[in-house]
C-alpha cells in the first residue's frame, strides 16, 4: 500500500478514561474483548461504568471503571483502565473485594461466581516495574513438585499496549494494537478491516464525540499536562536549589577543613585538600537538601491544584483519578486549613 493509500483517522485516544470507558461499555465489544483476554465466552447485556457495590466491603470504597456480570454462568468481569503507578496493589484490592463481597453472609466460604478482573495500562511505569505486554495472576498454589494446583478460576489480568511484542498472544494483540495506536490521536483505518474495530474507530473519531463528552476529556487532558509541568518545575529548582546550596556549604565547610588540617600539614597542601573534600561533600549535602525542598514545592503545588480543581466543582473522585492520589488523600488535602501566603 502506498503514503498516498493510507487513511489516517484523527481520533481521541484511548488513554483518556471518559473515551475509554465509552467504547468499552458496549456489550458486544465488552463480550468480545473478554473472550479475547480470558477466552471465555460471556453474554452480558448491560454494563456498570463508575460502578460501586450498594454496600461498602472493607475500608475504602471501590470503584469499578466498568463492570459486568453473566448471570447464567455466574461470572463477574471488571475492566480497570489506568496510567498512575501505584496500580499493583490498588488493583489487587479491589479484585479480592469483587471475592470478599460474595461471603457477607452467616454462610459457609463459597464463591459462587468467578471473578476476572482486567486492568490495562495505557503509560509504562518509570520504575521499569512493567516490561511485558500481558501478564496473569490466577491464586492457584504451586506444590513442591512445580505442579500448580487448580483450586481457584479467578484471574487478575494486566496489559500493557505500549510493550507488545513477537510473544503477545495473537487474540489479545490486535486489541492492544488498536490501543496503542490510538495513543498518539491518529489510527490507520486500513489496518482493522474487521466490522467490531471499525465501529471502535467511528466511537472515537474526533468529529464524532460530543461536547459533553469532549469537555471531560479537555479536563482529563489539561490535567495530565499539569501533573508533568508540576512534576518537572519541582525537578527543576530542587536541583537549582541543591546546586547553589551545595557549592556554597563546600566553599564554607572546604575553607574551614583546609585552615583546621593546614595547621598541622602546611596551610597550602591542607587548604586544596579540604576545599576539594568539602566542596564534594557539601555538594551531595546540599543536592539532598535541595532536591528535599523540590519536592515539598511539588506536594504544595499538588496541594493548590486539587484545592482549584475544587474550586471549579469538580468531583473528589475525579479529582483523584487525575492526579493519582486516593479519594480519602484528597479529601485529607481539602479538609487541611489554608494558610495565607
Amino acid at each position: 500500500m502506498t503514503d498516498e493509500e493510507i487513511t489516517m483517522i484523527e481520533v481521541i485516544p484511548l488513554k483518556y478514561g471518559a473515551m475509554f470507558k465509552r467504547v468499552f461499555s458496549q456489550p458486544d465489544i465488552f463480550n468480545q474483548f473478554a473472550k479475547d483476554v480470558l477466552g471465555i465466552d460471556l453474554n452480558v447485556s448491560k454494563v456498570h461504568t463508575e460502578y460501586e457495590y450498594p454496600e461498602p466491603i472493607g475500608f475504602v470504597r471501590s470503584r469499578y471503571d466498568l463492570f459486568a456480570e453473566d448471570t447464567e454462568k455466574r461470572i463477574i468481569v471488571e475492566i480497570q483502565h489506568v496510567k498512575e503507578d501505584d496500580f499493583f496493589d490498588r488493583f489487587l484490592y479491589y479484585h479480592l473485594i469483587s471475592l470478599a463481597e460474595q461471603v457477607g453472609g452467616f454462610e459457609e466460604y463459597d464463591f459462587k461466581r468467578t471473578v476476572y478482573t482486567i486492568v490495562v495500562l495505557t503509560s509504562v511505569p518509570r520504575d521499569g516495574s512493567v516490561n511485558f505486554s500481558c501478564a496473569i495472576s490466577d491464586m492457584n498454589p504451586v506444590d513442591e513438585w512445580g505442579n500448580k494446583v487448580p483450586v481457584y478460576p479467578h484471574r487478575l489480568v494486566f496489559l500493557s499496549p505500549r510493550n507488545v511484542n513477537e510473544n503477545t498472544p495473537s487474540a489479545v494483540r490486535k486489541w492492544l494494537d488498536f490501543i496503542d495506536d490510538s495513543l498518539d490521536g491518529k489510527i490507520e483505518e486500513s489496518r482493522y478491516s474487521e466490522k467490531l474495530f471499525q465501529g471502535m474507530i467511528e466511537d472515537i473519531r474526533k468529529k464524532t464525540i460530543d461536547p459533553a463528552l469532549l469537555e471531560k476529556i479537555k479536563d482529563e487532558a489539561a490535567w495530565e499536562k499539569a501533573k508533568v509541568r508540576f512534576a518537572e518545575e519541582g525537578w527543576m529548582d530542587g536541583q537549582k536549589v541543591g546546586r547553589d546550596a551545595g557549592l556554597k556549604e563546600g566553599w564554607e565547610k572546604g575553607r574551614d577543613e583546609g585552615r583546621d588540617e593546614g595547621r598541622d600539614e602546611g596551610r597550602n597542601e591542607g587548604l586544596e585538600e579540604g576545599w576539594e573534600k568539602g566542596r564534594d561533600e557539601g555538594r551531595d549535602e546540599g543536592l539532598e537538601e535541595g532536591l528535599e525542598k523540590g519536592r515539598n514545592e511539588a506536594l504544595a503545588q499538588q496541594r493548590q491544584t486539587i484545592i482549584a480543581a475544587k474550586q471549579r466543582g469538580i468531583e473528589v473522585d475525579t479529582i483523584a483519578a487525575l492526579v493519582g492520589l486516593t479519594e480519602t488523600e484528597v479529601q485529607k488535602i481539602l479538609n487541611q486549613p489554608q494558610t495565607e501566603g
